[in-house]
């Protein structure tokens, strides 16, 4: 366990091996799961005051879907983005290859929305746990990644390094650059 302020980074993020494998698991991250993608209350927000950019990014039923029941809802777990009938997230949109990616990132990459998509998925497979005083960021183990972590082995890619450009959003290059520093000591030891 690795402190920086007040994040508390699992070793995790440090030694484990990752590079998303889209072409292995064509994006099920956005489709598996029962309760859609952590979303915060400013995220909710931008994804609003972007959503008629958004909308014709999406699928059919995602803007169906959206238009009846909003771009969220609440769970035990806080907000979460709300799902397709299928289980997918209501924001997933499939390239010609069948790939499941982002229709919010899809929107902000044609620059139609100033909000790249949420913090959650960008930081993916990494998680954060807010604590009382500090936030924790865990690695998340599930079997649909099994094809990134033997690509990221076959790299040489720790988690940390894959997410560097999702670690700078959140939490600043102050951050990342302390949080590099260390996995560099780490090895040298």
């Amino acid at each position: 366990m690795l402190i920086i302020g007040d994040i508390i980074v699992s070793d995790v993020l440090l030694e484990r091996k990752f590079v998303c494998n889209l072409q292995a698991c064509k994006g099920a991250c956005c489709v598996e799961g029962d309760d859609g993608a952590p979303v915060k209350t400013s995220e909710e927000e931008a994804i609003r005051r972007n959503l008629e950019n958004i909308l014709p990014c999406l699928s059919k039923e995602g803007q169906e879907i959206i238009r009846q029941r909003g771009v969220v809802h609440k769970s035990k777990k806080g907000l979460r983005t709300n799902l397709m009938k299928s289980g997918a997230c209501a924001f997933v949109v499939r390239d010609e290859n069948g790939v499941a990616g982002c229709g919010i990132e899809k929107a902000w990459e044609e620059g139609k929305s100033d909000f790249r998509k949420p913090l959650s998925c960008h930081l993916y497979p990494a998680r954060e746990t807010p604590l009382e005083e500090a936030t924790a960021l865990n690695y998340e183990e599930w079997d649909i990644c099994q094809a990134a972590c033997t690509l990221g082995e076959e790299l040489s890619v720790p988690v940390y390094r894959f997410l560097k450009e999702a670690l700078i959003r959140a939490y600043g290059e102050d951050f990342y650059r302390a949080l590099e520093g260390y996995a560099l000591r780490d090895r040298e030891d």
